[in-house]
């Protein structure tokens, strides 16, 4: 094991990946753990940083962090490899509380606990999986060890030009599945290229680009990609939203402080339209004045 962690990560450089790899796990699991326990209002835990009255997010430390952990790693010198190590680990933990929010950042409000807020656990696990990955020494859209060899009558040019056309062709099979609304495929196919092939031939989802361009409603094609998403699409999505709720919680209940400002800004309003509509209740309710008689002269 020592053998293989010394060839694999060690020798190969990847100690600061490995650093932020696993910092990044441990501070998504500690920091859903955390707001998972605020939500519940234990009495004995922390509870929300709070400036007066403004709460600050967490995505507000992750930021410094990440600020502070990308500066220092671009500043220590090559040699000192420890110091390296440290400041991705500081920048892991601060990719981690920003990613945790990602969907306040991405709809500019405080969706963390609606069904909008599982954006944030969608890009956590991409980030791990393509991590991950980078970690296993898999390269994206390229080859792994592409070197000229000296006995073999291959020029280098050769070899460029036919990295260069995969990373194309990869490239657009990346694109293509995107428009089809495989995301996960897309991603990891960057990765693993015959992923992107089997995302490319099979049917688009329903309601995707690529469906709203090609698939005309009610076409055979059309059709296919309803049942597809009917029958194989959603239990996926539904053991992955179990997960989810697992890990992070559940994402389709108003929190009591949400629940709490819904009720006083409905409060608000109806304060503010009810002496218009008690004007509009009296003139209405006012009986008409009887009509003066004309004199005529």
């Amino acid at each position: 094991m020592s053998e293989f962690f010394t060839l694999r990560i060690v020798d190969a450089g990847r100690a600061p990946l490995l650093g932020f790899f696993l910092a990044f796990i441990v501070t998504f699991v500690v920091t859903r753990v955390n707001v998972r326990l605020i939500r519940a209002d234990v009495r004995f835990w922390f509870k929300n940083v709070q400036a007066g009255d403004l709460h600050i997010h967490h995505v507000v430390f992750g930021v410094v962090l990440m600020l502070v952990g990308g500066v220092a790693a671009i500043a220590v010198p090559d040699e000192y490899a420890g110091w390296d190590v440290t400041a991705a680990v500081v920048f892991g933990v601060g990719s981690a509380l920003v990613l945790d929010e990602f969907a306040l950042i991405l709809h500019l409000s405080d969706v963390y606990w609606t069904e909008k807020g599982r954006a944030s656990v969608d890009a956590v696990f991409v980030a791990i999986a393509v991590t991950g990955l980078l970690l296993l020494g898999v390269r994206p859209a390229g080859f792994e060890g592409l070197q000229p060899d000296l006995d073999a009558d291959i020029s280098r040019p050769l070899l460029v030009g036919v990295y260069v056309c995969s990373l194309i062709i990869n490239l657009v099979l990346a694109v293509l599945t995107l428009l089809k609304g495989k995301i996960w495929t897309g991603l990891i196919g960057l990765f693993l290229p015959f992923l992107l092939v089997i995302g490319v031939i099979r049917v688009a989802r329903p309601g995707s680009p690529w469906a709203r361009w090609r698939y005309a409603p009610g076409s055979r094609q059309h059709r296919a990609a309803v049942y597809r998403e009917a029958r194989f699409r959603r239990p996926l999505i539904r053991a992955k939203i179990w997960v989810q709720e697992f890990i992070a919680g559940r994402h389709d209940l108003i929190p009591p402080e949400l629940r709490h400002r819904t009720r006083t800004l409905e409060r608000r309003r109806q304060v503010r339209r009810r002496p218009f509509d008690h004007a509009h209740h009296d003139r209405r309710s006012e009986p008409p004045s009887p009509e003066r008689p004309t004199r005529h002269n």
